[in-house]
């Protein structure tokens, strides 16, 4: 009996570090996300996708890349790090897609994550992406959004 218990013992701790580097998708269905994540607008696919551009700069993001062809902008805000026995950051990485219904009808779908990285004075580290699933910081982005297309097609 004694003979196992090491072995029992390597597989519980060998199941329990397995576990703990899972990270948790998404707790709300496609549905649900794309019901706050995703906002339709009466403006062109340029105008729409200008807007978002520059609400994410306004927020104080820093665009990764940015591709009107596919209607794809990545973004994430600056990094904070806290080092105390280690390091810790975090910071927020977004992506809008802008896609074009009609001439004058467009739509723009945001996603949110929350990504938190830590290192130990010992090189392990560790990541973890938390997506936004709270209605509000989308709803927020889209009054700042809408608001940006109303300044652009009332000039023109």
């Amino acid at each position: 009996m004694t003979t196992h218990t090491p072995l029992i013992f390597s597989a519980i701790l060998l199941a329990s570090a397995l576990t703990g580097c899972v990270t948790g998708g998404p707790t709300k269905s496609g549905l649900e996300l794309q019901s706050f994540q995703r906002k339709e607008f009466e403006c062109t696919k340029k105008i729409a996708f200008a807007s978002a551009l520059s609400v994410f700069q306004d927020l104080g993001y820093i665009v990764k890349s940015a591709s009107f062809e596919t209607g794809l902008i990545s973004a994430a805000s600056p990094t904070k790090n806290v080092m105390f026995m280690g390091s810790y950051m975090s910071n927020t990485e977004a992506t809008a897609f802008i896609e074009e219904f009609t001439s004058t009808k467009s739509s723009i779908r945001l996603n949110f994550v929350n990504v938190s990285e830590s290192s130990s004075g010992y090189g392990m580290k560790s990541r973890s992406d938390k997506p936004v699933e709270l209605a509000t910081p989308y709803q927020n982005a889209f009054v700042k959004i809408q608001e940006a297309i109303f300044v652009r097609t009332k000039s023109q």
